[in-house]
């Protein structure tokens, strides 16, 4: 059976105010056709097989009003980073399927061209499945981005798979720029595919600590007890990185991460003056290029200021000049010292 692995525990920072504790980033609606991004990958992932998503203990609930029964939803005790969520997943779904094959994907990214990611992972399923491989899914990138980690591509099969030589934490411009140039890097989307029995043996192996704790959770141990002792490491850097055959498949796929809110120039259909707007309505005068954020009915307004971000939810509002869109989880964290945690 092939299951969609959903990775639904982030906080999404950088788009706060939008973006809360009690309504994290993947439940904003900047999905296609206005569903939120969960939702989107949610029906995404149903076109390839069975649907779980993995989650914190404290978003549960919200996830699950969202979803309904289009997922079943595995909840992590306390959150403990990507290599714990895809183990507990995998270790769930194993003891379901031993041939379970799974696809993990980020609940948070935006896809303009769902058909064209469902080909690409749905050909990775069948690569993963036949050959006990853990497949990737890069991103052909569209600009020298430094936001980005980077996988450098190594020896090409006659079926277009490439091998993966190793990953790229985020560059800086000028070594971005080359990266792009040579047509040898993918972006890292953080999606990948591999047999449920696969991940687990890549972690007992190079992370034995979670792979005790995984081996004794599947066999009936307290989950709870038990989650808290492991150390918080991405799936990225306890496996990914250390596998020598790992391979990979690409595409464009209209993707982007929703990184910040200027990513939402990329995402959605500007208005005139080049704004864009989610939500109630944008008026600019003598402003080019806003970025409006609001909730239905609200009205934002803007004068005589070019490439700015507004962004209104509840009780906050947010002004970054576009620019300096990546700052937001500056204020967040100026927020929390400031003792007004009430707000996040």
């Amino acid at each position: 059976m092939r299951y969609g692995v959903i990775l639904a525990g982030g906080g999404g920072t950088r788009l706060w105010p939008a973006s809360r504790r009690a309504r994290p980033k993947p439940l904003l609606p900047l999905g296609v056709g206005g569903r939120s991004l969960l939702a989107a990958t949610v029906a995404r992932a149903a076109r390839l097989g069975g649907v779980v998503i993995v989650t914190a203990a404290d978003q549960a609930e919200v996830v699950r009003a969202e979803v309904g029964d289009a997922a079943e939803i595995l909840v992590e005790p306390v959150g403990r980073n990507t290599a714990a969520a895809v183990g507990l997943a995998a270790v769930h779904l194993a003891a379901r399927d031993p041939d379970a094959v799974l696809c993990v994907l980020p609940a948070d990214h935006h896809v303009a061209r769902e058909d064209e990611l469902v080909a690409a992972l749905s050909r990775a399923l069948d690569i993963a499945h036949a050959e006990t491989k853990i497949v990737s899914v890069g991103i052909v990138p569209t600009r020298p981005e430094t936001g980005f980690g980077y996988l450098e591509l190594g020896a090409a099969r006659g079926d277009g798979v490439r091998a993966v030589r190793r990953f790229i934490e985020k560059p800086d411009a000028a070594r971005a720029a080359d990266m792009v140039a040579s047509g040898e890097y993918l972006w890292n989307a953080g999606i990948f595919v591999a047999p449920a029995a696969r991940f687990l043996g890549d972690i007992r192996r190079h992370m034995p600590e979670h792979g005790r704790v995984l081996d004794a959770i599947g066999a009936g141990a307290d989950a709870a007890a038990l989650y808290p002792s492991l150390p918080s490491t991405s799936i990225d850097y306890g496996v990914l990185e250390r596998t020598t055959d790992l391979l990979c498949v690409s595409g464009e796929f209209g993707w982007n991460d929703v990184g910040a809110w200027s990513a939402l120039a990329e995402i959605v259909q500007p208005e005139d003056g080049g704004g864009v707007r989610v939500g109630g309505p944008l008026v600019a005068v003598g402003a080019k290029n806003t970025i409006a954020v609001s909730d239905p009915g609200t009205l934002v307004a803007v004068i005589g200021i070019d490439d700015v971000v507004v962004v209104q939810s509840g009780d906050a509002v947010l002004v970054v000049p576009r620019a300096r869109a990546q700052e937001v989880r500056e204020a967040v964290a100026a927020i929390e010292r400031a003792g007004l945690g009430r707000y996040l």
